[in-house]
């Protein structure tokens, strides 16, 4: 699908944790092609603020035309988004990205922080074994409940106050898990030690 440039309405907008955004929105002809890994960008209407802030894609529902996007306020570009209500609009571009492939092998589906809702829709979406390794600060671990009901969850948090302390890394070694392919959206530092970790143990990435 080539890019398209649309004006898209909010149909709602929840907040679920400190600073992370649930936010929904109409936008039919982008949702029609959509694949889980892929992105959009929203544009804001200041002015000032000429490049938009690309966002994963958390959910796809074809039927409704609508997307949903979770995302962490870290400026001042999605501090306007996130003050967005029902009936309000703004432009996207889409679609961006390849998404990820979809394969029958036994996956570890690993997100951390605002990396984490991409792997929602691709939990949903795959037909097999998986387990969701996912990496939070703090005990705010938004999505994971929804994540329980399509994969085996796995959490790491970096104070400790739930799952393994440490990083998803040390969760996956800390309960002796064991995959055949890896997904994974998250931090830089993340992806460049899950591209070692998978190297070193001959599993198939794609982050």
């Amino acid at each position: 699908m080539a890019k398209l440039k649309m004006t898209a309405a909010v149909t709602s907008q929840v907040q679920l944790a400190e600073g992370i955004y649930d936010l929904r929105l109409a936008a039919g002809e982008i949702a029609a092609q959509a694949v889980p890994g892929q992105f959009v960008s929203l544009y804001s209407k200041d002015g000032s603020r000429l490049l938009p802030r690309p966002i994963s894609l958390c959910g796809i529902d074809k039927e409704k035309g609508e997307l949903r996007l979770v995302y962490r306020v870290a400026g001042a570009g999605t501090k306007e988004f996130s003050a967005y209500k029902e009936g309000d609009t703004l432009d996207i571009m889409g679609l961006l990205g390849n998404g990820f492939p979809l394969k029958k092998k036994k996956a570890f589906l690993i997100g951390g922080g605002i990396g984490i809702p991409p792997m929602l829709e691709l939990a949903k979406n795959l037909d097999c074994e998986k387990t969701a390794v996912i990496g939070y600060r703090d005990k705010e671990t938004f999505l994971a409940d929804e994540l329980r009901k399509y994969a085996d969850v796995v959490i790491a948090t970096e104070d400790g106050s739930v799952g393994t302390k440490g990083n998803v890394i040390d969760a996956i070694r800390a309960e002796k898990l064991t995959a055949d392919i890896i997904y994974a959206c998250g931090p830089t530092p993340m992806l460049k030690a899950l591209k070692t970790y998978a190297m070193e143990n001959g599993i198939e990435c794609y982050i």
